[in-house]
């Protein structure tokens, strides 16, 4: 068991400040020791009366956003946020804005990312992407004890994940493996497939595979490839505060053991899934990867092949819709604010379609 069931959770203050704490979860240690996982959770706000919620959210009722407010007399709700590769949870608004709307909002920073490193440990590292159900697993039953602790209801929440690029992929693998675990799956831009095309990730696989096998954690030596951190750095030419060692310019080192098991990912999304939760994907209007900043990289995906990913996700399950966002970046939530305000609502109405 990784989650202490007989001890109350400490939650901690988190950086992003006020209204947000965290939760440690150890996890069984691996070849490098300790491992834990790292819960986040917005605490939204209480309703003032009798004005309501949104009142109560000063920087939501100053832009005028309107929230998709839940049914109160339906079951608690909750939503679960998964980052990216070389990544972390820093996506306040969307927290703020959930929340706002009746969801119980948590995130979790996957081992060896984010605020779940550790000295010693290599970023982002693993050979299985299948390691990542123990961290999901230890959220779960944490989000669901919380709820039930902060709502006096011990009826099982209903948990909604979404999920960003490579989390994106972890998630769609777990939820393939996990049927009837939560209500709606929401993709980010996910990563589901190697950009290029299944030709490419092929021969990527035939010349990763032996590196893998005996050397899994050899660094592979590519050009660095900072303009989409320039593109959502507020040191660069975006909004967004970034943690240097969370979130390097130059990314994390791409090691063999990792490419192996993020190409057998890809590859299991090629042959088709089953995700019998319904499934939403958010992509960008097109495609731009170049390694040097420009402007047209503020209205465009630069990481993920946008085609080839809006293909791939009518494999993951019967229930898939694609939304595409004219103009939005890789993360379509740190994309400027008209674009992510319309990604907030959509993703709210697309939850309340779904209550239990």
């Amino acid at each position: 068991m990784t989650v202490n069931e007989t001890t109350r959770p400490l939650w901690t203050p988190d950086v992003l400040g006020q209204g947000f704490e965290a939760l440690e979860l150890p996890l069984l240690p691996d070849d490098e020791g300790p491992v834990k996982a790292t819960l986040v959770r917005h605490l939204a706000p209480a309703p003032a009366p009798p004005h309501g919620i949104l009142d109560a959210l000063s920087a939501f009722t100053k832009r005028r956003l309107r929230t998709m407010p839940v049914d109160p007399a339906g079951p608690p709700r909750a939503v679960l946020y998964l980052h990216g590769w070389a990544d972390y949870f820093l996506q306040t608004e969307l927290a703020e804005y959930l929340g706002a709307s009746g969801f119980h909002f948590y995130a979790l920073d996957l081992r060896k990312f984010g605020r779940s490193l550790l000295p010693g440990q290599t970023p982002g590292y693993t050979t299985d992407l299948a390691a990542y159900d123990e961290d999901i697993a230890a959220a779960l039953l944490a989000i669901e004890q919380d709820v039930s602790t902060r709502t006096g209801n011990t009826t099982v929440p209903t948990i909604h994940m979404i999920a960003h690029s490579l989390g994106g992929l972890v998630a769609a693998l777990w939820a393939d493996r996990h049927p009837g675990r939560i209500g709606t799956l929401t993709l980010n831009a996910p990563w589901l497939e190697l950009q290029g095309s299944s030709l490419i990730r092929s021969i990527a696989m035939h010349l990763v595979e032996p590196f893998a096998r005996t050397d899994p954690k050899r660094p592979f030596r590519f050009p660095e490839m900072p303009a989409y951190w320039e593109s959502v750095s507020s040191e660069a030419h975006g909004e967004w505060l970034l943690d240097p060692d969370w979130r390097p310019r130059a990314s994390f080192p791409i090691r063999a053991g990792w490419s192996k098991a993020v190409l057998t990912g890809h590859s299991a999304v090629e042959r088709k899934l089953n995700i019998d939760a319904p499934v939403l994907v958010l992509l960008s209007g097109r495609t731009r990867i170049q390694a040097e900043w420009s402007a047209e990289l503020m209205r465009a995906d630069a990481v993920i092949d946008v085609e080839e990913t809006s293909r791939r996700a009518l494999g993951l399950g019967r229930r898939t819709a694609v939304f595409r966002y004219p103009g939005a970046l890789h993360d379509v939530f740190l994309s400027r604010r008209t674009i992510r305000q319309q990604a907030y609502r959509d993703v709210a109405i697309w939850l309340a379609s779904y209550p239990y």
